[in-house]
């Protein structure tokens, strides 16, 4: 079992919001947080039970501009 960390800015929310829901679907993951602070920026966390889907999921957020995520074992 994986825990996928993902935080954004605001505005890096709001370019790619639509894209990063549609990255989302498409791993066998459960969102077990997610957070808007006070000055904007999102944090989520995703629950997944394999491995390299947990990384591909990391890789593809990485790709989003103003995204960051990280991954570990839960």
């Amino acid at each position: 079992m994986w825990r996928v960390i993902i935080s954004c800015s605001a505005e890096a929310w709001k370019a790619s919001a639509v894209e990063f829901k549609s990255i989302a679907e498409k791993y066998a993951g459960t969102c077990i947080s997610s957070k808007k602070m006070p000055d904007g920026q999102r944090l989520m966390e995703y629950k997944i039970e394999d491995v390299s889907d947990a990384e591909a999921f990391q890789d593809d957020c990485l790709r989003l501009e103003g995204f960051t995520a990280t991954f570990e074992s839960l």
